[in-house]
């Protein structure tokens, strides 16, 4: 796209951050053409997980940098919407990311109601928003409802995840010595995480026929701009979106090559890839701010709030801005880098 003429001080640093998961972000940056998109207009594009240390990599949970765009999770973009962050929704998307829960290769569970009664492990972490701790909550919560139970039909078993590393350690270390019967674990990591610790799936969230048992903090997941870069420069936050669908277009048609991206995204090896993305996630990745998409994003916000994760409400579609997704799908892309 050609470089516009700005009415206003352009900014020399866009700055973008996603999660270690599946983005239409993740791709772009991995194909330089987020770079490409600004070098015309001497803007910088430069990832927040790459910036130096001087940089607040906070600010991926707060949004408190006003040129940031995150494509991650919903628990920290809606805790910092309910902080009072003045950011704006600009699309969302729903990747099937497998969730499971796991118990001991020993156990008789499976199957959902077979959680009646056991403890399941709910961890902790020292962090300003304990995404961790709310990804857990709401992937027992969601797999219960499926049987017709709820979080009272189980012990949640608080295990203190600090110190630990690598992801779902503490818990997987808790089943394993017998502290708590289920773990809810998801993604590529989780994959590799729990074939280490010889733990066996007793639920498959991703089998759950009904969608809304899946809501969690990847599903759907947002796209957020702040409100600051949104008011002075519409311009750039269209053109930032085109790219992105863009490179949704292009992962469409080139699944090996999304496959490779994914391996370096997450950390984890083809295996967990494999494990934890169904076949066809590579044509999954264009946002939008469909009413389904929106109404699934209320209920995980109903839900966090409930369980003490929200300062305050967050009006989903009064955050929501359709209107510069719309106007990205009109701008004509760059030619393709070879």
């Amino acid at each position: 796209m050609p470089a516009h003429t700005l009415t206003r001080a352009t900014p020399d640093t866009l700055w973008f951050t996603r999660c270690p998961v599946p983005t239409a972000t993740g791709i772009a940056a991995d194909r330089q053409w987020l770079a490409d998109e600004f070098a015309a207009d001497g803007i910088a594009v430069r990832s927040l997980q790459d910036a130096a240390p001087d940089v607040d990599r906070q600010t991926h949970f707060t949004h408190a940098l006003p040129g940031l765009f995150r494509e991650g999770g919903n628990v920290p973009a809606l805790w910092a919407r309910a902080r009072g962050e003045r950011t704006r929704l600009i699309g969302l998307t729903w990747i099937e990311e497998r969730q499971a829960i796991l118990v001991r290769p020993d156990s008789a569970v499976r199957g959902a109601e077979g959680l009646r009664g056991l403890r399941v492990a709910v961890p902790r972490h020292t962090i300003a928003i304990d995404f961790w701790r709310a990804m857990a909550v709401r992937g027992f919560e969601g797999v219960l409802a499926s049987a017709a139970l709820t979080l009272d039909d189980v012990r949640r078993v608080d295990i203190s995840a600090d110190g630990y590393p690598g992801q779902w350690g503490a818990e997987l270390d808790a089943l394993r010595h017998g502290d708590v019967d289920a773990v809810y674990v998801k993604g590529a990591l989780a994959v590799e995480a729990a074939r280490r610790a010889g733990a066996r799936v007793a639920v498959e969230l991703d089998e759950l026929p009904e969608r809304g048992h899946r809501v969690n903090n990847g599903t759907p997941r947002p796209i957020t701009v702040h409100q600051q870069l949104l008011d002075d420069h519409p311009d750039l936050v269209d053109r930032f979106l085109a790219v992105l669908l863009r490179a949704a277009d292009w992962a469409a048609d080139h699944p090996d090559a999304v496959a490779r991206i994914l391996g370096a995204e997450t950390g984890a090896g083809a295996e967990g890839v494999t494990g934890a993305y169904r076949h066809g996630t590579h044509r999954t990745l264009h946002p939008d701010l469909s009413a389904d998409r929106l109404d699934l994003l209320a209920v995980q916000e109903e839900r966090l709030r409930a369980h003490g994760f929200l300062p305050a409400p967050v009006d989903v579609r009064e955050w929501a801005a359709p209107e510069p997704l719309r106007r990205a799908r009109t701008l004509r892309p760059a030619p393709e880098r070879p």
